[in-house]
């Protein structure tokens, strides 16, 4: 069989490809996110592509992959659109109040309670089966492709080969290559399918590994169609939820009042307490007092302590998983809790963030004082987060984790 297409692709890629750092970043939303959108791309480093797709077929053919989708593999080519996406995901710098307005929108909360009802059946059972609440998968559906509306045109064979031959995330993306062979292989998945620029395919957004591994039937016709079929959807998301440890039955998370100052230095996400803790620190219910002991929970600030406030449960990790992006995760959780009968957002005034510039200033600061940044990149993550709690303590402000202006003055 002949080369042509990918040979030709890493040709055109090493020719239009701009040159960047070599050091590979985190996955989108891990520790301090990725570009801002602003960097250059840096070439491919998969060395010659043609050995590079001999390795390929190598790894498929023993996991399985026959010569039916193999071949599909021949057509493909470097999509320079994918890295583009790859380096740009300026997403990552919006605040959660911004971004949580902008996804968490009237027409998308009656579109998903329309949704829970119309298919109130399949919702039943994916909850009976796996533990996961409707309004809760309701909600990845609605964030992901606005409940299958919005799944994405990027050829999903030619993403994955442009992420598995590049050099930021290869070892990420090529097993989700692999995986996506077998689909083809198997007859599970058409070879000319679109979706995400990541890879990921469907109304739920799924990666061929998970869609190959989790995949559910969920109306009994015997296959498992992701794009066409909202069950199918439904109850492979569910089992995702499961498998990323949801515990049935309990919380994920409630919005909360402070009632008066308290130790903020507590409130990070790992760092759970009983109700009884928090309740004598002056957090309180939007309703009243907090309920009995039944879970511990953790104060969740993503905008400091004067914005929005949220004691987060276990499940809520599950949010995380699904992806690293705290501002996703959080945003998600509401959403779901908005679409099981929770109301809008109280009004709060946080102090004001600061912009992508501002923060690749507080982060070089920060670096410069020793602290472990990655790279500087002006996205707010784990790492800049705890070094920016660290000197808050140092300087005996309050230490909510909120990257302010005051702090950044106080660190010039």
């Amino acid at each position: 069989m002949k080369k042509t297409a990918l040979l030709l692709a890493a040709s055109f890629f090493a020719s239009t490809a701009l040159a960047a750092a070599q050091q590979p970043s985190p996955a989108p939303g891990a520790v301090n996110g990725t570009a801002d959108g602003t960097a250059a791309i840096k070439p491919a480093c998969g060395g010659d592509m043609e050995a590079w797709l001999d390795g390929v077929i190598r790894e498929a053919r023993a996991a399985g992959v026959t010569d039916k989708g193999i071949s599909e593999l021949y057509k493909a080519s470097i999509d320079d659109k994918v890295l583009a996406r790859d380096r740009s995901q300026g997403i990552f710098n919006m605040t959660f109040l911004d971004f949580s307005k902008r996804l968490i929108s009237d027409a998308r909360l009656r579109k998903g309670r329309e949704n829970l009802v119309k298919y109130a059946d399949v919702f039943k059972k994916a909850e009976e089966t796996y533990g996961v609440p409707g309004p809760v998968i309701a909600s990845f559906w609605g964030l992901e492709t606005d409940y299958g509306a919005v799944q994405g045109d990027f050829d999903t064979l030619n993403a994955l080969v442009t992420l598995s031959y590049d050099c930021r995330r290869p070892e990420l993306f090529r097993p989700q290559l692999i995986a996506l062979l077998k689909l083809f292989d198997q007859g599970v998945v058409d070879a000319r399918t679109t979706g995400a620029w990541a890879g990921e395919i469907g109304q739920m957004q799924i990666l061929p590994l998970d869609y190959l591994e989790r995949g559910t039937d969920g109306d009994g016709d015997g296959r498992v169609n992701l794009k066409d079929s909202p069950p199918d959807a439904i109850m492979t998301a569910a089992r995702m939820l499961h498998d990323l440890g949801w515990k049935r039955g309990q919380p994920w998370l409630e919005e909360v009042r402070l009632t008066k100052d308290l130790p903020w230095e507590q409130a990070i996400r790992t760092n759970r307490m009983p109700h009884s803790k928090w309740a004598a620190w002056g957090v309180e219910g939007m309703d009243g007092p907090l309920g009995p002991d039944d879970g511990d929970a953790s104060l969740l600030l993503p905008m400091g302590r004067k914005g929005p406030a949220f004691l987060s449960y276990p499940n809520f990790d599950v949010f995380v998983e699904w992806n690293k992006s705290i501002v996703y995760a959080t945003t998600a959780a509401f959403f779901a809790a908005r679409l099981a009968g929770a109301p809008a957002l109280e009004a709060t005034t946080p102090e004001p963030g600061l912009d992508t510039e501002q923060m690749k200033a507080l982060q070089t600061k920060l670096a410069a004082r020793g602290y472990e940044m990655g790279k500087i990149d002006g996205v707010f993550g784990v790492l800049t987060r705890d070094a920016v709690r660290a000197e808050q303590i140092r300087f005996g402000m309050p230490a909510d984790s909120w990257p302010t202006a005051e702090l950044l003055n106080k660190l010039q």
